[in-house]
């Protein structure tokens, strides 16, 4: 049998493949000259951030998911609003969202190295990964070259963006829309295997599902209540601080946290590969690799258009 060095090494060959013909203009490489170190700063500011507070990892992917699903993975989600600009920032889906002060600090280390070249966008797609490696699942070989939007869009934020309550007929719409399949979608959905989630999102599934692990829901329900409680936190997982495959054992169990997460274990037409996942770690962080890498290439803005921002959080 292959060791598990030798399946990543061929992944990752896969993937590079992938990424080149899916989008020809990313590469990655694309800063070796203009700014060789700024996969080490990435790494070296998500590592301190990491040593704070591990969820982080966690805020951070889910800002790139929703970036990526607004209008391609531009950066949108970081600017600001302002007197005359209404970005994505409260979008609902958004309210709750968290991180961008990592995003900022890593801009200000990128930028003290390597002035005006490296764009936002490319900073929160790696810092996304160095999220998910250091707390240890598989590494991607992210390419390159996305430029920063000068617009945003709180619309399609609040209807693109896939929510905790929706079902499953909902969520693979909405990633199709995305040109991810029903696998890919899946497999996404193990974003879950680390971080928390609020109080708000999932009191209806604790107090009124019935596809629910009893002593779970009991367990969930001491620290959010029928009424108030709203942001008490809840991991998302039993291993929220470790990229590992619990995500897809705790669904087989009825464990899942929301709803758009049981959804995938429920009778329908998931339940073969989240069992699957369940007992294979290697496939689901190959597949979960190969996912993320084709979902960071989602419509990029590259070439002439967009910007590199000065400040994340403003257009130039």
């Amino acid at each position: 049998m292959a060791s598990l060095t030798h399946f990543f090494l061929l992944a990752l060959s896969v993937l590079s493949l992938f990424a080149s013909s899916s989008n020809a203009q990313l590469s990655p490489n694309f800063y070796a000259r203009s700014c060789p170190n700024v996969r080490a700063i990435v790494r070296n500011t998500m590592r301190q951030a990491l040593a704070r507070e591990a969820r982080l990892g966690a805020s951070i992917l889910r800002l790139f998911f929703h970036d990526c699903f607004v209008n391609g993975c531009d950066a949108g989600i970081l600017l600001d609003d302002t007197a005359s600009f209404t970005g994505e920032k409260n979008a609902g889906p958004n309210q709750s969202a968290r991180g961008y002060e990592v995003i900022d600090a890593i801009k200000t280390n990128v930028e003290a190295a390597c002035r005006g070249t490296v764009s936002c966008a490319d900073i929160l797609a790696l810092a996304a990964q160095e999220g998910v490696t250091q707390l240890g699942g598989p590494h991607g070989q992210y390419h390159l070259a996305r430029r920063d939007a000068r617009t945003a869009s709180q619309s399609k934020a609040n209807s693109e963006i896939p929510g905790p309550s929706s079902e499953l007929s909902t969520l693979i719409s909405m990633f199709a829309a995305k040109g991810l399949n029903a696998r890919e979608m899946t497999v996404l959905s193990g974003a879950h295997s680390i971080g928390q989630g609020q109080c708000n999102f999932f009191r209806n599934r604790i107090y009124n599902e019935n596809n629910i692990d009893p002593s779970f829901a009991a367990t969930r329900r001491a620290t959010c209540p029928r009424t108030g409680g709203g942001i008490n936190l809840a991991p998302l997982d039993f291993t929220p601080n470790r990229f590992d495959n619990t995500y897809y054992k705790d669904l087989v169990n009825r464990r899942g946290l929301f709803h758009s997460d049981q959804v995938f274990f429920n009778g329908g037409s998931q339940d073969a590969i989240v069992r699957a996942y369940s007992t294979n770690s290697v496939l689901f962080f190959g597949d979960f690799a190969f996912a993320m890498v084709k979902m960071s290439s989602i419509t990029p803005l590259t070439g002439s258009q967009g910007e590199i921002r000065k400040d994340c959080r403003v257009v130039n």
